[in-house]
């Protein structure tokens, strides 16, 4: 999928010039935090992504389809991959499927769609976490290294899917659904991943609804803004 960011081109220059290849690691690999592998096919954004994770301490492998993303994968074999949905050839979901069933890791998205058929899939597919565009990779940051701290506790245990990513340990499990609805949150008010969970909370207990049912209320609002007059 293509769109801003929030970068600058000339964020997209400075880091392309310092790359060869598909693979970028800005920090020795044995001091890394962990090797991640970044797809989308938006070469603004993959090198932004690439640029903010390496900037944080991981090593970065990078590939803008959906091909070159299997092969890096079976080559480099990273503790985990952040996927874009929409793009060119083979989809994110696509990725995933092999990853899961070829080698066993634990992925999660990047996107900006929120429909029904993209929640049934992330859901079936069993992502890690799931996060809305557009995101400040500020935002982005925190979640993956919350997903490492996961892979890390777990010693070897398959990472549970959808787990939250808050950054306290008595936060509620959160669904697919509702995962979403707070990316939306995040994005449209400027919040951190904890104060938009919380925000949805607050918005569901004052309608007297649970919080699936106020995210899909919240989501299903979304659409119909984004739809074309007409629709």
């Amino acid at each position: 999928m293509r769109g801003s960011f929030g970068q600058n081109q000339a964020s997209f220059q400075a880091v392309q010039a310092q790359r060869g290849s598909q693979v970028a690691v800005a920090h020795d690999p044995v001091a890394s935090s962990g090797k991640i592998l970044v797809v989308d096919d938006d070469r603004l954004v993959l090198a932004t992504l690439a640029h903010g994770l390496s900037e944080a301490g991981y090593e970065v492998i990078d590939a803008d389809n959906g091909d070159d993303a299997i092969l890096l994968a079976r080559e480099h074999r990273p503790d985990l991959a952040l996927l874009d949905i929409r793009m060119e050839g083979m989809s994110g979901f696509d990725v995933a499927a092999y990853l899961r069933e070829h080698c066993k890791m634990p992925f999660m998205f990047l996107s900006a769609f929120t429909d029904s058929d993209t929640v049934r899939q992330v859901q079936e597919l069993g992502a890690v976490d799931y996060l809305v565009k557009p995101l400040d990779i500020g935002h982005i940051v925190p979640a993956v290294r919350a997903v490492f701290d996961r892979i890390r506790a777990g010693a070897g245990v398959p990472v549970q899917p959808l787990v939250p990513v808050l950054p306290v340990a008595s936060a509620p499990a959160l669904s697919a659904l509702s995962a979403m609805a707070v990316g939306v949150l995040m994005h449209r008010f400027s919040l951190s991943r904890l104060a938009a969970a919380d925000r949805l909370k607050r918005m569901a207990a004052s309608a007297a609804r649970s919080l699936d049912d106020e995210a899909e209320r919240l989501l299903e609002a979304v659409e119909r803004l984004a739809a074309p007059a007409g629709d």
